[in-house]
Parts: structure tokens; sequence; C-alpha cells
């Protein structure tokens, strides 16, 4: 039996201290029910002594304290979770918003998971195929691996964030492939993009959806990307599945996070964000990865957008030092038309090595990817040399380069949202645009390499 508690003392905002509480823990669930018989819900934010603030997931409009008595239910959060959840769609709290039944639940997990042990974390080692050039050719996602997309406002992250979780993965490998994404803070228009870009694709048959709407409370912003993170682990540990996860906007988590620190007046961190925010954000990306002995897997794209544009606020800021690399969207590449308008060269993918060769993708690929990398910095650089002493300055080599910068954004990173690309698709237009270039430039690739690959070479050593 549940001990019932008439001792609410007061309530500020969404907060509310209750007194001579007994064995409540930290982040315990609470149900306060009112005089009519209503019931709203909460959860343990702290506890001292015999006193336990309680946040409020419905906010306290309305809520009569004199006449209202508060349980705690003993447990956390949880999540029903099971195989069933694929193909449905749910709100920022696990319950189906879909029209469909209620799910009926395998297991209850705790959604702030368990802690992996690091000894028994294996390292992330498969090609995902995303079937986006500027990410299967130049900066790779593996799978098991945690790679941030940070974009902008305004800029098109949900078409590409639509576009990855139809066409991802895994080459080569008979394992099941599921996508769990968690929407956090998004507008209705916004929801209504993914839910009905999903269903008409078909994409969603193979998609678990938690959706967190702007006018949701705070506190569900907080649980959204646990939501998502909770079932993605029983799907991935428990069914063998690999599982992609897409969480976007932490930047409304992380709001969220500042929202409830500041009601609970905490000392402010880095632009009133709480001092906490790098651990808080740690214990959500960390939870992706590979087990050692089990075929199922987590990789993990958040998508952040940056305040200004600013790479250094401490959102992008920490993330960077979390996560393994990062996406970046550019908005001169957005009003140029390039669609997605992804920014390869501040772009980052620091597991890409392991993920790329042969076997996994092809012999060559690490080779025309340093090659790619090194043309568009100098045909870039060309160009600004241009900008500023006109054309004529530049050399016959220098204008190659430059024409290959402009090939390359039109044509391998302007694929537009529908485009699915293989990856020997990919390598191939990376070697059609590298034939622009005079053959003694190409000196990041094997000989041997360019003999075989290179399209004006092909076929010449028959003759």
């Amino acid at each position: 039996m549940l001990k019932e508690y008439k001792s609410i003392k007061e309530v500020v905002g969404p907060l509310m201290l209750v007194e001579g509480v007994e064995g409540v823990k930290y982040y315990e669930l609470v149900e306060i029910e009112q005089k009519n018989g209503e019931i709203r819900q909460g959860r343990v934010l702290e506890v001292n002594e015999d006193r336990a603030m309680v946040q409020l997931f419905e906010g306290s409009q309305g809520l009569q304290i004199s006449s209202s008595k508060c349980r705690f239910l003993g447990h956390g959060i949880e999540l029903a979770v099971s195989e069933d959840m694929l193909g449905r769609v749910f709100s920022g709290l696990g319950t189906p918003i879909d029209g469909g039944p209620d799910i009926i639940a395998e297991a209850r997990r705790d959604i702030n998971g368990e802690p992996l042990n690091p000894a028994s974390r294996d390292y992330p080692s498969e090609f995902i195929q995303t079937g986006i050039s500027a990410i299967d050719g130049l900066n790779t996602l593996v799978r098991g691996q945690k790679l941030p997309i940070f974009s902008g406002s305004g800029l098109p992250h949900s078409q590409l964030a639509a576009q990855i979780a139809r066409q991802a993965k895994v080459l080569g490998s008979d394992s099941k492939f599921a996508v769990v994404f968690g929407a956090i803070g998004i507008t209705y228009e916004e929801a209504e993009f993914f839910i009905s870009d999903f269903r008409k694709t078909g994409a969603i048959e193979r998609t678990v959806l938690f959706m967190n709407l702007a006018n949701d409370p705070a506190i569900e912003r907080i649980a959204t990307p646990r939501m998502a993170l909770t079932a993605a682990e029983y799907l991935a540990y428990e069914k063998g599945m690999h599982v992609l996860v897409i969480l976007t906007d932490i930047t409304n988590y992380a709001e969220a996070l500042r929202e409830v620190s500041a009601a609970r007046k905490e000392v402010p961190g880095r632009r009133g964000y709480p001092g906490y925010l790098y651990t808080d954000l740690a214990s959500m990306y960390e939870r992706a990865g590979r087990i050692k002995g089990n075929s199922g897997s987590i990789t993990q794209i958040p998508i952040l957008t940056m305040p200004e544009d600013d790479k250094t606020h401490p959102i992008p800021d920490l993330t960077g030092y979390i996560t393994e690399g990062q996406i970046i969207l550019s908005r001169d590449l957005h009003r140029s038309g390039i669609e997605p308008p992804i920014n390869v060269l501040p772009s980052l993918s620091r597991l890409k090595d392991k993920g790329i060769g042969k076997d996994k993708t092809r012999e060559d690929h690490a080779d025309t990817m340093n090659q790619l990398f090194a043309a568009y910095a100098r045909g870039k650089e060309a160009k600004e040399l241009a900008v500023i002493l006109g054309e004529g300055a530049l050399s016959d080599t220098d204008k190659k380069f430059a024409k290959f910068a402009d090939e390359f954004e039109t044509r391998y990173v302007s694929q537009g949202y529908e485009t699915n690309r293989s990856i020997e698709d990919t390598l191939a237009l990376g070697w059609e645009l590298l034939d622009i270039l005079p053959k003694s430039e190409l000196k990041r690739i094997r000989e041997e390499y360019i003999e075989k690959y290179l399209p004006s070479l092909v076929g010449k050593g028959d003759e």
C-alpha cells in the first residue's frame, strides 16, 4: 500500500514542496490527487531530510494544495517496451498518439537506463550507408557511433533527418535494421512532416517515433530523448537489431534543462545553462555503442540548431567533446541552392577510417576521400583568390581546381532529399570529378587505383 501525504506546503510554478516524507528517492514518480479525483503526475527532483521537491508534469495551475493528496510510487518514469512499438507514434512520455491500441508490454524499463561497463563495449567498425554522398564518401557513419548534425535556425535539418531515417542501412548484414526517432520541442507542422513522410515512403514500418511538441511541458522535453533511447536499447540488446537513433532538436532539450534549473534556483553556468549540462548530455550520448557478444547496436545522430550559428555556444561545444565528430550545415551553401547544404571541410567523422576500405566499402575509398578533401579546399582557395585579384591572376591549374570546387558542390554534395546513392555511385562520382584535374595533381591516391578507376584511363591499358 502506497503511503499518502497531505503535507504539501507550497507550489511555485512547476515545483511543489512536500514535507514529512520517508524513504523517497531521486527521480521517483509522484501522483497528486485532488479533491475532485483529478490526478496529476510529477517526479522528485530533490530530497532534503524529510522534505521532497517535486516537479509537476502538467504545471500547477488550478491545483488546490490544501485538499490534495500526494503519493510516491517507488519507481522512476518507465517505458513499456515491445517489438510491436515498430510502426507506432508515441507522445514524449511514451503514450500512443496514433489512434492505435496500447502496447502490450514485454517488459518495463526505467528510462534513465543502466550504465554500460566500458570494458564490455565493442569498437565501432561497420559502415552504415545513408545514401548521402557528403556523409558516405567523406564523413562516413559507422555502426555504434554518435555523429551529431550541427545546423542553424531555418536550415533544412528536418529534411536531412527524414532522408537519413528513410535511407540508412547496414551493408552485408542480415540483422534487422530499425530507426528510433525522438522529436524534442518541435512544432506541429514539423511533427506532421515527419509522420507523413515516414508513412508515405513506408519507412514507418521499421520506425518508432516519439513526438514532443513545443507546447508540451518542459519536463516531458527532458524525458523524450530518454524514452527514445530506452526503446532503442530494448530493440538493440534484447532483439538483436541495428538501431539508428535520431534526436532533434537537442537545443530544445537543453533549453528545457535550463528552465528546470532556473526554477530550482541553481547557480547557473555558461549562458545560464546548468553547470551539469556536460554530464547530462553525456548520459544520453554515451548510450550509443555496441556490446561484445551482442549482435545489436545503437548508432546515434543527435541534431542541434546552433544559436546564432555559433559553434562555440555551450550546446554544440559540449556535444563536440562527447561525440565522435560532427556534420555541419552551411547557410551559404543553402542560399546557393545546394541540397543538403553540408559543409564538408569543417565536418568530421572521427571513426570514418574504421568503417571504410576493402570488404567494407571499397579499396580506393580512403585515398579518394583524402584527395577530394584536399582538392575541394584548394579549389575554394582559388575561388577566393579570383574574387580578390580577378580570374586573370589564376594559373591554368588553379582554374581547374576552381572548376572542380563548383562541380563538387553542385554534383557531389547537392543531390536533393529524394536521391539515394549507393556507395559505389558515390565513389564513381568522386572519380568523375577528380578527372577534371591533371593526373599529376592526384598526389594522395596510389597509382594502381588511378589506373584502375580514373575514367579517362579506364580501358586504356587494354588497347
